[in-house]
């Protein structure tokens, strides 16, 4: 009714007061340019010129000294109301006196303040004879309905009746949703509610309505466009002699401001969930559970091998290192190694290193969309969209997320997809160093397994050996081990560990267990007699360096008569276990450690090996646990070793690795001996 000056106050467009039975005006200003005037407003004061100060519109009104109400409110901000006062306009003609009850608050029109009017007509009120009561009473209500709508400052008006259904036509609520009256009455309004958040709406409203509280509530309806937006919901009680008689409330679009809250959360979480891990595929992993469910209802990431790179022009090999899916969704296909084509969209976005999205009806997707291997998953879950986006590291792309979305849930959009590029985005830092923390621990492993060497081949006897670096340590470690035949035709088995986790640690290491074999190789005397004499050796080191050791060597020819002589220098024992499965604990010959009390004498031990007997040596990174006493660990070794003791030898010392519990803070080395087995015991 304003034509270009149909501005709103608190995002509130003038027009929702077209309808209303009580008068409405609003001027704008110092002024007080009259800027809105609804039909009710006219039919009290009839029509009159927009634009101008009120003073001048309402020249004709007798009563001006009501003016200074308006300069008053705008100036403290502190609203009126007048109630049954007396009006006259000097161009109509009234054999009666006329009555006005009016409020006057303040209001912000963006860029500058004015006054919202709120008139209702009470003559026939002062004078019973003139009016009819529920005239009164109706837009008595309008009024107290519009004064609650100026305190929730929002926009898109509805009602319901004191139940909660919604008793009365929402114009607003037709362009929002595009729902006929007839569709949203009542309790129609919940089939334009998303079927994700219908349930709590439907709840919060029902709470409200039971307990005649405030409604403020955010879901999402669908559009008239067919689209999912956030929409606040609030509401007010109106309330007549004590009794709830009616609601009103208001609708209002906050999809950007959801957004960028959502956004302002993910990215928070993100970085959150990615800041104390040092291991890539945990930092991925971490990242994954924050995609899911928050911004997609499938995640898997795939990590590329330092090989890959813009040039994928042929079948590429990644290992899937996340796989996460929201709760209820059929799990996908466990860890793995995966083949990728060339044409296909993670090869297509490691060379462009663009993201893709795809929209596609629900378990349909194009060649090419879905990681390899999980077309069925797709299908079976019905994926209506997916986005494959790169991790670009430190100007590498490390690794590709494709992040899936399903059922009836809103496919991903192009603003979902640049959320996922920030969040990665937000965490390069965590992922910068978990690259660099993986990239040393993998040169760190390469240099610890190219200075420990393989088994000998000796004949009636079976060795393996086996090392895993510490999961948090990026140098490499002290832990080592060492076997070869000596002169005599005896066969050496050495474990041992030096103190600290770096290079200076691994030096020491590598000069002992040469040192070691050199003194194991010059002469035959008890190992007790060669760890002493090495011990002297350890003065020509770095005098703070300690270590512990274990040296023993297997004896005799005849296969039902062999033995070890051993000596422990503060090492954990070694482990002796049968083919029937009786384990125990070599403890015999225990010595101090290395780098201490250098001339002192060292005990040697002797313990007999049954046919078909395993000897362990290890290093304690495979029994300690944080805050746990080691005979916990120890006993914890023996009962597993006993329980596995005719497993070949290879998985008798895989299980060891992969069944037992561990702290991952250290490295754990193991060297096992067998002897031929007699065959199956009767």
């Amino acid at each position: 009714m304003g034509g270009a000056l149909m501005q709103g106050f608190g995002g509130v467009p003038l027009d929702i007061f077209d309808a209303v039975p009580a008068g409405v005006a609003v001027t704008s200003g110092p002024e007080h340019r009259l800027i809105y005037m609804n039909y009710a407003y006219q039919e009290i004061v009839s029509a009159r010129r927009l634009g101008m100060p009120i003073r001048e519109v309402f020249a004709d009104l007798r009563q001006q000294s009501y003016f200074a109400l308006f300069d008053q409110v705008l100036e403290t901000g502190e609203s009126v109301s007048l109630n049954e006062m007396p009006f006259e306009l000097g161009d109509r003609s009234s054999e009666r006196e006329r009555f006005t009850s009016t409020s006057l608050s303040k209001i912000s029109l963006g860029n500058e303040e004015g006054l919202l009017v709120v008139s209702l007509e009470v003559t026939s009120q002062v004078d019973p004879a003139h009016g009819l009561d529920s005239i009164i009473r109706e837009r008595r209500r309008f009024l107290q309905r519009y004064q609650s709508l100026l305190q929730l400052k929002t926009q898109a008006v509805w009602v319901t009746d004191a139940m909660g259904g919604v008793s009365e036509p929402s114009a607003g609520w037709r362009r929002l949703t595009g729902q006929s009256w007839e569709e949203h009455r009542g309790n129609g309004w919940l089939n334009a509610v998303c079927p994700d958040d219908r349930e709590l709406a439907m709840e919060t409203w029902a709470s409200a309505v039971e307990r005649h509280d405030r409604l403020d509530q955010v879901f999402r309806v669908r559009t008239a466009d067919r689209v999912y937006r956030h929409v606040r919901v609030r509401g007010v009680p109106i309330v007549e002699n004590g009794e709830v008689v009616e609601w009103v409330g208001t609708v209002t679009d906050i999809e950007q401001e959801w957004a960028e809250q959502r956004r302002r959360e993910l990215l928070g979480r993100a970085a959150a969930a990615t800041a104390d891990l040092a291991d890539l595929d945990e930092v991925l992993r971490a990242l994954s559970e924050v995609i899911v469910p928050a911004v997609s209802d499938g995640c898997g990431i795939y990590l590329l091998s330092e090989m890959e790179d813009e040039s994928v022009t042929s079948p590429f090999i990644a290992e899937r290192v996340a796989n996460t899916v929201r709760d209820g969704l059929l799990t996908r296909p466990p860890l793995r190694i995966e083949r990728f084509e060339p044409d296909s969209d993670i090869a297509k976005v490691i060379r462009t290193r663009r993201p893709i999205r795809s929209t596609f009806p629900p378990g349909a997707p194009p060649p090419g969309a879905p990681p390899a291997g999980a077309e069925e998953w797709f299908a079976a879950v019905g994926a209506n969209s997916t986005a494959v986006v790169p991790v670009v590291v430190d100007g590498s792309v490390a690794a590709v997320v494709a992040a899936t979305v399903c059922g009836d849930r809103e496919p991903l959009t192009a603003a979902d997809v640049d959320l996922l590029a920030r969040m990665l985005d937000h965490a390069h830092a965590h992922l910068s160093n978990a690259m660099r923390f993986q990239r040393t621990q993998r040169v760190a492993l390469a240099l610890q397994n190219y200075l420990l060497p393989d088994p000998p081949r000796v004949p009636g006897l079976e060795i393996a050996a086996r090392y895993r670096a510490s999961a948090t340590a990026a140098e490499i470690g002290g832990d080592w081990y060492d076997s070869f035949v000596s002169p005599d035709g005896s066969t050496i088995l050495t474990i041992g560990d030096v103190a600290g986790h770096d290079l200076a640690a691994a030096v020491t290491m590598s000069q002992l267990r040469n040192m070691l074999r050199g003194l194991a190789m010059d002469r035959r005397e008890p190992p007790g007699d060669i760890l002493r004499r090495l011990n002297i050796a350890t003065e020509l080191l770095d005098d703070e360096d300690t270590a512990t050791c274990i040296l023993a060597r297997v004896e005799g020819q005849d296969e039902s008569a062999r033995w070890v002589r051993y000596s422990v220098a503060g090492h954990p024992p070694p482990l002796l276990v049968t083919p029937e499965g009786e384990a125990r604990y070599l403890e015999g010959a225990v010595n101090p450690m290395l780098g201490v009390a250098y001339d002192m004498p060292r005990t040697t031990a002797v313990a007999s090996l049954p046919p078909g007997s395993t000897l362990l040596l290890y290093t304690d990174g495979l029994v300690e646990m944080p805050g746990e006493h080691l005979d916990a660990g120890l006993e914890r070794l023996r009962l597993a070793a006993a329980s596995m003791a005719r497993e070949p030898l290879d998985v008798f010392c895989d299980l060891l690795l992969t069944r037992l519990p561990m702290a991952g803070k250290d490295d754990i080395g193991m060297i096992a001996a067998r002897l031929p087995d007699p065959g199956p015991v009767d």
